[in-house]
C-alpha cells in the first residue's frame, strides 16, 4: 500500500433529491485499477519463472521508484528528514510484504495467494490492539472470525488442525506485514506529504531487496524479454496506480473505497480461473468467507470515536497491497 492522501468530505444530496447511482469518473477509475491489481498476482507469478522472490522485488520497486520520482521531481525537492525516516521504516514492511506474497507464489496457487493476502484488512484492527491500545469493534472480531474459518477451508486445512504449507505461512506474515503497515501510515499520514512518502517508499522497498539479495541464495535472473516486460509493466503501472489514488480518493469516500477494493482477490479468482486455475467447491466457500470478512471489518459497526485527542488517529482503509 503507498501513502495516500485523506479523502475529502462527501456531501450528501439536498433532501428530497434522488441520489445519484451512475458510478463517477472517480469511481470508476477505482475499479480500473483494482482489476489490474487482481491481475498483478498472476503477472507476478509468471515473472517468478525468470527470477527469485527477493530480486524480482528488487527490480519491479527500482522500475516504480523511478517512475514515480520522474513526475513527481517538483515536490521532491522538499522532501524533509521526517519522510525520509518514515518512508524508509514503512518501506521495511513494504519488503518484507510484497518479498514473503512473492515466496508463496512460488508454491500456491494465485487465486489462493490473492484471498489470502486480502487478510490484512481484518488483521489491521488486531495490531491496532496491540500497538496502538485500540480495541476492536464489534464488526473487527466479526470480521476475524470469518477470515479464521475462511482459511481453514481456502487452504484445504480441517479442524482437527491449521496445517499450512510453506507458501500459505509465507503469504500469510506478509498479509500481517501490510497491515503493520497500513497502522503505520495511519500513524504519520497526517503529517508527511503523500507522494513524497510514496517515492521514499518504493526506493527503500528496492534497496533493502537489493541488499537481502546476496545472502537469499537466489541466482542472477535468467535473460528474457518477458522477465524485463513484466518487471518494467509492474513498476510503471505501480506509480500510475499511486497518482490515480491520489486523484481519485480525494472524492471517494472510505467506505465506498473499501467496497470497490474487496474486488481485487475477485479479480485475481478471474484472471487465474482463465490461466487454468482450479479450486476445490471448498476453498472457494474459503475465499467468499475472506471477502465476507474484509468486507465486515471496513463496514460494520464500529466503536464510537473518543473525537481529537493526542496519539496517532484512526488508520486509512484499504489501499493497495502487496499484490497491486
Amino acid at each position: 500500500m503507498l501513502l495516500d492522501p485523506a479523502p475529502a468530505a462527501v456531501t450528501a444530496p439536498p433532501a428530497g433529491r434522488a441520489r445519484r447511482r451512475t458510478p463517477t469518473r472517480q469511481e470508476l477509475a477505482l475499479v480500473a485499477i483494482t482489476l489490474v491489481w487482481g491481475a498483478t498476482f498472476l503477472t507476478v507469478q509468471h515473472g517468478l519463472a525468470w527470477s527469485g522472490p527477493v530480486a524480482f522485488v528488487a527490480m519491479r520497486f527500482g522500475v516504480a521508484a523511478l517512475a514515480l520520482a520522474a513526475i513527481s521531481a517538483r515536490v521532491l525537492r522538499g522532501l524533509t528528514r521526517r519522510e525520509l525516516a518514515v518512508g524508509s521504516v514503512v518501506g521495511v514492511t513494504l519488503v518484507l510484504g510484497y518479498g514473503l506474497q512473492s515466496v508463496g507464489l512460488q508454491s500456491i496457487p494465485s487465486t489462493t495467494s490473492a484471498f489470502l493476502t486480502a487478510l490484512y484488512v481484518p488483521a489491521v484492527p488486531l495490531l491496532q490492539w496491540a500497538v496502538l491500545r485500540r480495541r476492536p469493534g464489534a464488526g473487527a472480531w466479526a470480521g476475524i472470525a470469518l477470515a479464521f474459518v475462511g482459511v481453514l477451508l481456502l487452504t484445504g486445512a480441517d479442524l482437527g488442525g491449521l496445517r499450512l504449507g510453506p507458501g500459505e505461512v509465507a503469504t500469510l506474515v506478509g498479509a500481517l506485514a501490510v497491515a503493520a503497515e497500513i497502522v503505520l501510515i495511519g500513524r504519520f499520514a497526517g503529517t508527511v506529504d503523500a507522494r513524497r512518502v510514496a517515492v521514499v517508499q518504493l526506493a527503500s522497498c528496492a534497496l533493502l531487496a537489493a541488499a537481502a539479495w546476496p545472502f537469499t541464495g537466489e541466482g542472477l535472473p535468467r535473460p528474457s524479454w518477458q522477465l524485463v516486460a513484466v518487471v518494467v509493466g509492474l513498476g510503471v503501472a505501480t506509480a500510475v496506480i499511486q497518482v490515480t489514488m491520489n486523484w481519485a480518493q480525494r472524492a471517494v469516500s472510505p467506505t465506498r473505497a473499501t467496497v470497490i477494493y474487496a474486488g481485487e482477490p475477485v479479480w485475481a479468482a478471474v484472471f487465474g480461473r482463465v490461466a487454468g486455475e482450479r479450486l476445490a467447491g471448498t476453498s472457494w466457500l474459503g475465499a467468499a468467507l475472506v471477502l465476507a470478512a474484509v468486507l465486515v471489518s471496513e463496514l460494520g459497526p464500529r466503536r464510537r470515536d473518543p473525537g481529537p485527542g493526542p496519539g496517532p488517529g484512526p488508520g486509512p482503509g484499504p489501499g493497495p497491497g502487496p499484490g497491486r
